[in-house]
Parts: C-alpha cells; structure tokens; sequence
C-alpha cells in the first residue's frame, strides 16, 4: 500500500530543500530489448520471493501508478524501512498502518507532495535531500523513447524543444513510464511500461534500465 506523507503532520520522510546538485537527467531513451538483468513480472502477488525489497516496492509504485490512468505527472516517494519504522515510531507506524505488519526487510513507499510543474524535473531533484529516516527514494516519470536504431537519425542542431517535438513526431516512438528507486548505499532498481503493452505481464525490471535517472536520485542523497 503506498501512504501519502501529506495526510501525516510528522514529515521525518519529507525532502528538504537545499543547494542545487548537479544532474545529468536524460529527456531521451532508448526502448530496452531483452536482456540481461531483466525479467518480465506478471502481478504484484506473484512477485518472485527471491525479488529484493527494492524490487518489491519498484513493483508496488508501479502497479498503484498504473491504476491511475496515463498522461499523469511525475511523482516522487520516500523510501522507509518498514521495520525500523515500527521500532523507532511504533505510533507513528500504527497511524500508517504498518503496526500489523509481518515482514521485516520491507520498504514502505511514501508518497510525497506533488512535484512543482515549473521547474525542470532534474532541476528539482538537484534542490532536495532526504532526512536520516528515509532509506531510498523512487520517482516515476513518463517519457517518449525511441528505439536504438532511431538514435543516429536524430539531427545535431536540435535545442531541446526541438527535440522533444522531433522525438513526439517520429513514426517509431513509444511511450513509457518510468519507476526508478535507488537506496542510500547505491543500490538501484527500475520498472518499465509501454503505453501499448499496458499490462503487468510487460512490466520490464532491471537496475540499468534508466541510469541517468537513478544517477540524479542518488544524488538528492549526497551530502
């Protein structure tokens, strides 16, 4: 279940805001084809056991996300230890809903406020940090990607909006949304889905899948 920090007055998983840090986020990507590191997921429940609980939580975000239809904005999560949570803040974990909970190794996706739409996603991430009680951080994001065999098509003199307007004509696009989760130690994980193959048995999982956007997560943790 993903909780929204908004309803909750304690904001120990809220970013704070501070100087910017520099990150290379990508607007083009190319479409992954099969291959090492990926596998195809079919639902939440039947979620391999051997899945690490990053994987398991990438998945969660991804099928709640997906209940909420298409052409919506980026969101970003909190990322907290489900059972340092009930240790350190039984009440507050109670108030969550996580008192019951049996798992010990689970991550608790926290839904934070809505992304401001007037600045650049990667200039956003570049103001935040996480305090102390936040283990990771997952952001997900729709994009149009191209296929690798469209790359060396892309005209040089291009700004960015004509590239986006290039990339959102061009005959071979796909539409994609993007769930990537990093942890403080590095550790990443992401989830893919095409617009045209909506459905769980499609979701794509691997930590390489969209590295420019992990990189920009990481660095929302750096000191």
């Amino acid at each position: 279940m993903i909780r929204r920090a908004r309803v909750f007055t304690d904001r120990a998983w809220a970013p704070a805001i501070v100087s910017p840090h520099l990150c290379n986020l990508l607007t083009l990507y190319s479409v992954p084809d099969s291959g090492q590191e990926r596998e195809r997921i079919v639902t939440m429940s039947n979620t391999p056991m051997a899945a690490t609980p990053l994987t398991r939580a990438v998945l969660e975000i991804d099928e709640y996300v997906s209940g909420l239809g298409w052409d919506q904005p980026a969101r970003l999560f909190a990322l907290v230890d489900t059972a340092r949570l009930r240790t350190e803040q039984p009440s507050l974990a109670d108030r969550l809903g996580l008192g019951d909970a049996q798992e010990t190794t689970a991550l608790t996706p926290i839904e934070q406020d809505e992304i401001p739409t007037g600045k650049p996603l990667d200039e956003f991430l570049g103001t935040i940090a996480w305090p102390d009680a936040v283990t990771g951080c997952a952001l997900t994001v729709e994009r149009l990607m191209l296929p690798p065999s469209a790359e060396a098509q892309v005209p040089k003199d291009l700004d960015e909006a004509g590239l986006t307007k290039w990339v959102a004509e061009h005959p071979e696009r796909q539409e994609v949304r993007m769930t990537v989760a990093v942890l403080r130690d590095g550790t990443r994980e992401s989830a893919l889905r095409l617009r045209e193959k909506d459905s769980a048995t499609e979701v794509l999982t691997g930590s390489e899948l969209v590295p420019g956007l992990a990189e920009a997560l990481t660095a929302t943790f750096e000191e």
